[in-house]
């Protein structure tokens, strides 16, 4: 339901700025910007995008009306134990607040997690409603191309800053993704995790390796033509489905399926902020109503740890948060306009499309950005990039209504929004009974510590230090207990070759039981599988 602008309670939150940047260091003006540079830098950016001139009185109110500052937090400081090379902000809310003239009554770290961005516009879109918040500005950035070209170098820049001040600091909240178990048998890191979750696609679909590396290119392929478009992307180079699908040199097997063009790039120097407030308040700073954009529609649910899914090849709190989004809306999949799907890995993108009836080849286009393997990866900041382009979009297109699907962890947390420029008055919807019925569903057995004949359920292939192929499998035992699998550096071509091969699934392995760990030993090939692959 829509309402007119002058009925609207004037608590009603708006999305009224959007500023995003971009500091490669290929750039003739390369500026070694650090992440709060970058951070400052969009942020300022926001603020002259909801249309306040640079040095006028408007956009100096504005920001000295910001009392609350929520940065994403960078992947520098997302690791337990991880080291910023060039040094960091003990508190890089209040540096962007310094960057900018702001001085927040409230600064805020998010937890880790692509879902970030929009779990942050959702919350404080409700804390404005709620009035406990009047403007808020919310941003983050990444440095990391910075950082891996100037680290060690003698006219490496210091990005130490010490500001100190309040700072609501959430903390990393990775417990679910760092799995001891998944660990010890190499499930470390994004690509070998989403790598299961692909091959179990594959199998599902019941397609041979090529077929489903070709689906794989053609859904990235138009991805890499956005991303040539757009002047903040990472690697803005158009490519072919062949040549993202084919393993070369260059294109090298990261963790099977993927070769590296279908990694999300982590390498980049971005920013990106959005500005947020009242009616209410837009109105008393002069912000014109063609600036306005109204989330209409949203959704924040969790994942279960990879093991207990009962399904691997599909996340059903991602489908759900999205179909909720949509529904809340008040619209269905085909009234969207504009989509951007988070696209660390395709599997994540095939996973809303399939459910919510999108084809990959869908005209309207999968990404507005170009995807993160090719606008960049952003870090927990994608999707920022993401809502900043759909405010863009919307206001071109008034009426219009986009999704935004942010992921974070292993298909782990997903948030979404439905936006558009059509007033709306606010809705406070509760995402605790969705979130009990997919915690309701029950979960196969686990068994940690196995030695006997095992059938493959996924898998990956990836590498050690040493480049000397690993496999990864999810197995089942003959009670249909779930358990993990490892090989060691030096096993027989016939077990990596049985992994990388159309007869693996409902193949028999054969593990041992070695301290915490689970070894693959050896194959039992599946003989009437290989005739009929």
């Amino acid at each position: 339901m829509t309402d007119a602008p002058d009925t609207l309670d004037p608590r009603t939150p708006v999305l009224v700025g959007v500023g995003q940047v971009a500091d490669p260091v290929t750039a003739d003006d390369y500026h070694r910007w650090s992440a709060a540079d970058l951070a400052g830098e969009a942020s300022r950016r926001a603020v002259q995008d909801a249309g306040l001139g640079p040095d006028a009185a408007e956009a100096i109110d504005a920001v000295a009306a910001i009392d609350t500052i929520a940065v994403v937090r960078q992947f520098e400081i997302s690791t337990p134990g991880a080291v910023a090379p060039l040094g960091k902000s003990d508190n890089i809310a209040r540096s962007v607040a310094a960057r900018i003239g702001a001085d927040p009554r409230r600064a805020v770290l998010e937890v880790v997690g692509g879902q970030g961005p929009q779990h942050l516009v959702t919350e404080f879109c409700r804390s404005i409603a709620d009035g406990e918040s009047e403007v808020v500005l919310l941003t983050g950035s990444e440095a990391i191309s910075t950082v891996r070209a100037l680290a060690g170098r003698d006219d490496a820049p210091d990005f130490t800053e010490t500001v100190g001040g309040q700072l609501e600091d959430r903390g990393m909240q990775v417990d679910d993704l760092h799995v001891p178990y998944e660990v010890r048998h190499g499930l470390l890191g994004a690509p070998p995790e989403y790598a299961v979750f692909e091959n179990a696609r594959r199998r599902r679909l019941g397609m041979t390796r090529e077929e489903y590396a070709t689906q794989m290119g053609e859904l990235f392929a138009p991805f890499t033509s956005v991303a040539a478009a757009n002047p903040y992307a990472a690697a803005p180079t158009e490519r072919t489905a062949e040549e993202l699908a084919t393993v070369t040199e260059r294109n090298r097997l990261i963790a099977d399926p993927y070769p590296r063009f279908m990694v999300a790039r982590d390498q980049v120097n971005q920013g990106a902020a959005v500005l947020l407030t009242s009616v209410g308040k837009a109105r008393d700073l002069g912000v014109p109503q063609d600036r306005w954009v109204f989330l209409h529609g949203y959704c924040d649910l969790t994942e279960r740890t990879v093991l207990e899914r009962a399904d691997l090849s599909v996340s059903p709190a991602s489908v759900s948060s999205a179909r909720t989004a949509v529904e809340r809306a008040g619209i269905t999949a085909d009234d969207l306009r504009f989509l951007d799907l988070y696209s660390c890995f395709p599997v994540p993108v095939f996973n809303i499309c399939d459910g919510l009836g999108i084809t990959p080849d869908d005209p309207r286009g999968l990404t507005l950005t170009g995807g993160l393997p090719f606008f960049g990866g952003a870090g927990n900041n994608y999707s920022m990039h993401a809502i900043a382009e759909m405010v863009d979009r919307l206001r071109d297109n008034p009426g219009t209504f986009g999704f935004v699907g942010a992921n974070g962890g292993w298909m782990t947390k997903y948030s979404s929004g439905v936006y558009s420029t059509t007033p709306v008055a606010f809705a406070r919807w509760d995402d605790t009974p969705l979130q009990a019925e997919l915690d309701a569903v029950p979960a196969p057995d686990i068994v940690e510590h196995y030695s006997g004949p095992a059938t493959v359920e996924s898998y990956t292939v990836t590498t050690d230090l040493n480049r000397d192929w690993i496999g990864v499998v999810v197995a089942r035992t003959p009670d249909n207990a779930r358990l993990l699998a490892v090989s060691e550096p030096g096993t027989s071509d016939d077990v990596i070759g049985l992994l990388m091969s159309d007869a693996v699934f409902g193949s028999t392995l054969e593990i041992r039981q070695d301290g915490d760990r689970n070894i693959i030993c050896g194959t039992t090939r599946d003989t009437t599988q290989e005739a009929q692959a």
